[in-house]
């Protein structure tokens, strides 16, 4: 039996599945096209998680396009991170007269069917899109303080800040509440007077290190994400006409604001997994999340924040949900991560520097062991289109590296226009529910109210709480001096007394 044969029997055999699937391309051998070895992906190992990786203009972005689109067909909704905003055409119809489209599909003896898929465009800032927003409150004062990479001090003063603001009524919506709610406790005589009173002294000084990270974080543009109508997640899994909606976040404004991204991708994640009912191993994902540019997740995410992502990554899968990275090259993503993707679809690396070297081996270290191909040497010579693949069976164990000739989109390999995304926008399902800002009274404006009327009472002399007068009690009594009196005058009224009563006792003798 030749090589030839064994590669096609390996790959016939590992890459076949009971349940449904997602076909890729087909395998390639000595730069050859074997059309009879189908690369697929099951649908019951798509909450196992993967990753897309390459250097620039290899074709991950297009890998990731095939992909979803793959799973629209199945009916499962997917959401996408485009940061470079070079996604959007998967919402329009590809072009059939493409020459080297047919060429591809004829090459690899699969059919090209042009279609769109339903699509919903997204934003957390100002590009055109439904606004996804949260409130401070549903972070949690826990992950607010990893967000904000605080230290144990002032972690247990975020946790004070948050009870204190749920005990008197006064909803943390955006970060200028929270912001309002320190400064109220701080400089306000009622407010700090209260919260010595009921939950213990906050220093000042850490007080001030907390509204510096929060002017920072407001800096890199978070006060946009922050806010209402809150995003409700059960909006991810819609399907039309039978597809699962694409889902795509348009993130093109926020390269430059890494913080942001991974603010965002963490109460995303914690959302899905806290609101999503437990799935187990289904027989297909309920919602699968790819994250492009994934670096731009870990790049300045401070050690507490990357282990709750890695928490994150490790817990979401038993909610149905598979999270696929995107980035250049694999040691984008931490060791911790990596471990926990199932799937790897690995397009060229180019080494031009020692660096580069070492990231491929690093890279084909992470890969089964292949008789077939020299994959340090290869993986350099993939062309535009083709990757390496690995993936896991319907027993969870990972499948043969092969050489992919990756099949093409079935839609539009471009972007959109800026009519064709305002009409998409405008034609959205949840425009209504998501475009337009809700006002709400929340702490800032509260607490603004309640500081107008301390400041117009007579003679500017805000009014004391009880909580303040027992204050003050308390004090008076834990004076010294008034101890001393009080003993000193409580023993000559005892004296006092002794004696009547020996006298009264004298004159009945």
């Amino acid at each position: 039996m030749t090589n030839h044969q064994n590669f096609i029997d390996e790959i016939q055999q590992r890459y076949s599945y009971k349940k449904d699937k997602i076909v890729l391309g087909k395998g390639m051998l000595n730069g050859e096209v074997i059309t009879e070895t189908e690369v697929s992906i099951s649908l019951k190992m798509m909450n196992r998680h993967g990753l897309i990786a390459g250097a620039t203009g290899t074709g991950k972005t297009k890998s990731l396009q095939i992909i979803a689109e793959q799973l629209s067909l199945k009916g499962i909704p997917t959401l996408l991170m485009d940061i470079k905003g070079d996604l959007s055409g998967i919402a329009a119809t590809g072009a059939l007269d493409d020459e080297r489209i047919q060429q591809r599909q004829a090459l690899l003896n699969l059919p090209f069917q042009p279609m769109a898929s339903p699509v919903e465009l997204l934003s957390i800032s100002h590009e055109p899109g439904l606004r996804l927003r949260a409130t401070v409150e549903e972070f949690g004062p826990v992950l607010f303080s990893k967000i904000l990479a605080l230290n144990e001090t002032q972690e247990s003063i975020i946790s004070i800040i948050f009870k204190y603001a749920k005990d008197q009524q006064l909803p943390l919506i955006t970060l200028q509440d929270i912001r309002r709610v320190l400064q109220y406790v701080t400089d306000s005589k009622e407010g700090k007077a209260m919260l010595n009173e009921t939950y213990g002294t906050i220093s000042p000084a850490s007080l001030g290190a907390i509204l510096r990270k929060i002017v920072g974080l407001e800096q890199q543009g978070a006060d946009q994400f922050f806010g209402q109508p809150s995003f409700d997640v059960n909006d991810l899994l819609q399907q039309k006409e039978g597809k699962g909606v694409v889902n795509i976040i348009r993130l093109t404004d926020i390269q430059a604001q890494p913080h942001l991204f991974s603010t965002f991708m963490l109460s995303l994640l914690t959302k899905v997994y806290t609101t999503f009912p437990e799935q187990g191993d289904a027989d297909e994902p309920k919602l699968v999340i790819f994250i492009d540019e994934a670096h731009l997740m870990f790049k300045e995410a401070s050690k507490a924040l990357l282990n709750q992502i890695e928490t994150m990554v490790k817990l979401i899968r038993s909610k149905g949900v598979g999270l696929f990275f995107v980035t250049q090259v694999p040691g984008d993503v931490p060791d911790g991560v990596l471990s926990q993707l199932g799937l790897k679809v690995q397009h060229a690396l180019r080494g031009f520097t020692a660096k580069d070297r070492k990231e491929i081996q690093k890279a084909v270290e992470n890969y089964p062991i292949s008789t077939h191909y020299k994959a340090d040497q290869l993986i350099t010579e993939l062309g535009i289109g083709e990757a390496f693949v690995t993936a896991l069976d319907e027993k969870g164990i990972p499948t043969p590296l092969v050489h992919t000739h990756m099949r093409s989109p079935n839609s539009r390999m471009d972007i959109l226009s800026a009519n064709e995304i305002t009409a998409l926008v405008n034609t959205s399902t949840l425009v209504d529910k998501y475009l337009v800002d809700r006002k709400a009274d929340s702490a800032d404006e509260l607490l603004k109210r309640k500081i107008e009327l301390e400041n117009n009472q007579p003679n500017n002399a805000p009014s004391t709480p009880k909580s303040s007068r027992k204050v003050r009690e308390k004090d008076w009594t834990d004076n010294p001096m008034v101890r001393d009196v009080s003993r000193t005058a409580t023993r000559k009224i005892i004296d006092w007394i002794m004696k009547l009563l020996t006298a009264a006792l004298k004159g009945k003798k």
